[in-house]
């Protein structure tokens, strides 16, 4: 989990009636133009910050604003989700209307400037055109329609980033200071995506909880990613966006990697050196997101043995077959030390 931000002075509100908020720099008239929310097929996105932002626009703070159109749109991820990842202390924050009114109330009391520029550059993207395209070819793509609710929003405390507990309680936490909006939404997002379509498939594997099984989950969303751009992005912005240094590291030192690693394959504690590097330092010089650049690099050679459709497999494959097929453990075996 991502470090934990909380917010604090909090002022507790009952109604609309309350001091005049703060005058800030945003455009109102373009964050009205931006849809509550987008559907293609069986995928919501719903934009609970153009809300959040809304209710500050008069000189009287909308507190009704925040009940009907931020927490009752997507309740389930207050109630079930945040009221429940961030403990029964910070509940309050999440869980009821008035708890979200009373920290809205203070959006703009901290960090002012940070808000200010996460919503223009959601604003400067064009974010209905960017949103709807993506929905439409990411269905276009895969062979299973996922169901799923994603939130776009600013919340009390952070800690999912983009992610959330289950495809139906989704949220893209735009003031997680680890967040990069524009990527997220351009590239993250066709990679979230594809764990939801692929979770239907692994879920029948009895080895899902392995330490392999992980990496060719993010692997392939990775590289469905890189599909997904018609393979026109290089494959290091694929792989969670590390730079072309970072890429080469990892080729650099590709055999070394995969023959250390490989012991842990079975591993399903989630605390091994695969999974976990920055913590465990197997590879103290290793940039971030080892096991998404090992999975990616595992789907790629299955692609290169198979053809350039085959990435589809990947769905109906157990991740130990994956591996066998791909020939991977062939080429490391070529390779120099």
């Amino acid at each position: 989990m991502k470090k934990i931000i909380v917010i604090t002075g909090l002022v507790l509100l009952s109604s609309c009636s309350v001091a005049p908020t703060k005058k800030t720099d945003f455009e109102y008239s373009r964050i009205e133009k931006i849809s509550d929310s987008i559907k293609i097929q069986n995928i919501t996105v719903v934009n609970l910050f153009k809300y959040q932002v809304l209710a500050h626009k008069n000189e009287v703070f909308d507190s009704a604003m925040i009940r009907k159109n931020v927490y009752l749109p997507h309740r389930k991820l207050w109630d079930s989700c945040y009221g429940v990842i961030f403990g029964d202390e910070n509940a309050g924050r999440f869980n009821n209307a008035e708890g979200l009114v009373q920290w809205n109330r203070t959006l703009f009391d901290k960090d002012k400037l940070q808000f200010i520029e996460k919503t223009k550059s959601i604003t400067d993207i064009n974010i209905n055109r960017l949103i709807r395209r993506n929905l439409a070819k990411f269905n276009r793509l895969v062979l299973y329609q996922p169901s799923a609710k994603i939130s776009l929003l600013f919340t009390p405390i952070t800690g999912i980033g983009f992610g959330g507990c289950n495809a139906e309680q989704f949220a893209l936490e735009l003031n997680n200071t680890s967040v990069n909006i524009n990527y997220t939404l351009e590239k993250g997002l066709p990679h979230e995506l594809n764990h939801l379509v692929y979770e239907k498939f692994r879920n029948n594997d009895p080895n899902k909880d392995s330490a392999l099984s992980q990496t060719i989950d993010e692997g392939f969303a990775c590289y469905f990613t890189y599909v997904f751009f018609d393979k026109k992005i290089p494959e290091h912005e694929a792989v969670e966006n590390m730079t072309k240094a970072d890429w080469d590291w990892y080729m650099k030192n590709e055999k070394e990697i995969f023959l250390k690693v490989k012991p842990y394959f079975s591993d399903t504690s989630g605390n091994n050196p695969l999974l976990r590097n920055e913590h465990l330092k197997l590879f103290p010089d290793a940039p971030k997101s080892l096991n998404y650049w090992l999975g990616f690099r595992i789907i790629s050679k299955y692609v290169e043995k198979h053809g350039s459709n085959s990435w589809k497999d990947i769905y109906s494959l157990t991740p130990k077959k994956v591996l066998e097929k791909s020939g991977y453990e062939d080429y490391i075996e070529n390779l120099k030390p």
